[in-house]
Order: C-alpha cells, then structure tokens, then sequence
C-alpha cells in the first residue's frame, strides 16, 4: 500500500508540474514575442510581465522601435525610446545583460554593474558578461526591438 501511495503522489506530482509549465508558458507567450537586436547580433531576452514591457510590446507593434545608444559611464549603454512608459521605479543594482527604463524614456542596457532606482524590463540570457562587454562597450550601437 506505501508503494501505491507513493507512485499516486508522483503521477500527481508531474500532472502538477506539466500543468504549472504550460500556465507559464502562456503567462510569457504574450511578453516572449519581442525581439531584441544589438547592431546585427539578435540576443534572447527574457521580459519581465509589467506595465512598462507591454506598453514596450505596444509600440513595437506599430513599428520598429530603432534606439540609438550611447555608452554612458563605462558599463551601460543609453538611447531615448522616443515616447514614455510607465514607471515602476526600485532601488536596484544591476547586473551584465540587465535592460532596464530609466527616466520615462531611455532604455538602458548595461555590460557591468550600477546602483540606481530603474524600472526592470528584462534580461539578455545568452551573453555572458564578456559578450556583452564586447557587443557594448566599444562605442555607440543601435539597438532595434520588433514584435516577431
């Protein structure tokens, strides 16, 4: 009877596991449809689910969101989205890969470290911190954000 116990708990475990997948899935589908480049390089973004990405998703929809970024204290880039969000500001420190939206209206995306209070957007997830040293820190990239 313990065996039969046990084996009911596991089929009803990974019912429960697959079940929890599939509703994550549909909670990012939506977020997961934009597309995120760096100069020529497409990078894998994984989107936070807040105000800021789904007005980000919004604009996108329309057209191609095309930012010219600057570099900006040695470990992040900067550009102008060329329209305000909304806002959810926290004391954050940031890491390599980090986007985040600053002032309303710039997007930042940062190859090393910073203190600030940002409203989080997302994370590159297939660069390491070397990659995006190299893809952001040697002058002025653009970055261009579509819905796919």
């Amino acid at each position: 009877m313990g065996s039969f116990t046990t084996s009911e708990s596991l089929s009803a475990d990974s019912t429960e596991e697959e079940y929890s997948s599939d509703e994550m899935t549909e909670e990012k589908s939506e977020v997961s449809k934009l597309k995120m480049m760096i100069g020529d390089t497409e990078v894998s973004v994984d989107w936070v689910d807040n105000e800021a990405v789904t007005a980000l998703k919004e604009m996108a929809g329309e057209s191609p969101i095309e930012i010219s970024m600057s570099m900006y204290g040695g470990f992040e880039q900067v550009g102008s989205l060329g329209a305000d969000l909304p806002r959810n500001d926290l004391q954050t420190t940031t890491s390599s890969g980090d986007i985040v939206l600053y002032s309303d209206n710039q997007l930042v995306v940062f190859y090393g470290s910073n203190s600030w209070a940002y409203t989080r957007l997302g994370s590159i997830t297939d660069q390491n911190e070397e990659n995006m040293t190299q893809l952001l820190g040697n002058g002025d990239v653009t970055i261009t954000i579509t819905v796919e």
